[in-house]
């Protein structure tokens, strides 16, 4: 049962949809409990799983019967928590079904210690904690009361074909031009949700710094998110980066695209990526960005340094616009070796970050 009581929208609440067919084709039969009406509900059904539902965390604490009873009835000897504030409900189910097997994932990366009397009866009951990067690991190990062999480091995976299918030309074109790509230029874009911590405001100083030392080049900037707090993005912030690009002459050289639920062939219609944010747990973006061919310059911290190689893009400091715009002069001169970066990084994903492989590790650690 892959348990996830959140009312937010993002990569963590996305999870659990996600691998709920490749647990399928692998043999395992998934159910999921959710919080009633919530889109990871939605998405649950989606994937093929009609998931039981709670009204709310409190509620389940106080049904914990009922879920014990479908546990039961369906022959369920795996809780999968996916939020820290799950993890509650999940020791006490494991607490009250001796042999019940429980795993946390850490999608976000702990920032403080979970040492005291509670989190130590929680997580004592955790059969597997599940890091998604070394990053977020080498935190867990200090901040979790967990021994170091009960914390795993398992990175995330993605379903390869819709980013490597690539586009026909004319559609590509046509694409191009719904994201304000002007024809000829060099598409340099930015997807991701659109707040501080993923780093868009350093991205466009570093498109100012570019625009001087690349006066003649043709490119254009292209931040690719939800524009309100609805679709998960800091709707002031916006209006702040808007603001800043007009007052640093990019108007007509960045385009805000909003939303885009085709996000793979919006990867595949730009020429490098840029992933500034100063701590991601891991990078989804980086490796689907990788997966569509495209050269990739992230932040040398967080987990992203474990993902882009000199093989496959460049790294440059999350806050030093300079090092971003040197990083993107060198590919913006050259496109045999944006081309040669964008096909290690396609080799590497295949290789290392499909969901396939993903699960299967998955799986072992849950029929260990």
């Amino acid at each position: 049962m892959q348990l996830c009581l959140s009312n937010g929208w993002g990569g963590l609440e996305m999870y659990p949809a996600r691998i709920i067919p490749e647990l399928a084709r692998q043999g395992w039969e998934a159910h999921g409990l959710a919080l009633d009406g919530s889109r990871v509900a939605a998405s649950l059904e989606a994937a093929g799983v009609t998931p039981l539902t709670v009204a709310s965390r409190g509620q389940a604490l106080w049904r914990v019967g009922r879920i014990l009873a479908y546990l039961k009835a369906h022959g369920i000897e795996v809780i999968h928590c996916h939020k820290s504030s799950d993890l509650r409900l999940g020791a006490l189910l494991a607490t009250l079904r001796p042999g019940l097997r429980l795993f946390f994932t850490d999608h976000m990366g702990v920032t403080r210690p979970k040492r005291d009397p509670y989190h130590r009866w929680a997580y004592g009951r955790v059969t597997r904690l599940f890091s998604i990067s070394e990053a977020t690991r080498a935190r867990n190990l200090q901040a979790f009361p967990l021994p170091a062999e009960r914390i795993s480091r398992l990175y995330l995976g993605i379903e390869p074909a819709p980013y490597v299918a690539d586009l026909a030309d004319d559609e590509r074109d046509r694409l191009r031009t719904e994201l304000g790509v002007p024809e000829g230029a060099l598409a340099i874009g930015l997807p991701g949700r659109i707040t501080p911590g993923k780093g868009q405001r350093v991205w466009i100083e570093a498109l100012a710094a570019l625009a001087e030392c690349r006066p003649d080049m043709a490119w254009h900037g292209v931040v690719i998110g939800g524009l309100t707090a609805n679709e998960g993005s800091n709707a002031a912030f916006v209006e702040a980066l808007r603001e800043r690009v007009e007052a640093l002459g990019l108007g007509a050289r960045v385009t805000f695209a909003g939303f885009r639920a085709d996000l793979p062939r919006c990867l595949q219609a730009l020429d490098v990526v840029c992933t500034p944010s100063r701590n991601e747990a891991f990078g989804l973006t980086v490796i689907e960005a990788m997966a569509a061919g495209r050269p990739v310059v992230g932040a040398s911290s967080g987990a992203i340094p474990e993902l882009v190689s000199p093989d496959t893009g460049r790294l440059a400091d999350p806050e030093a616009p300079e090092e971003w715009a040197a990083a993107l002069a060198e590919l913006v001169d050259d496109g045999a070796l944006r081309e040669r970066l964008g096909a290690a990084g396609r080799a590497r994903v295949l290789e290392d970050f499909t969901l396939a492989r993903h699960v299967e590790a998955l799986v072992a650690e849950y029929a260990a």
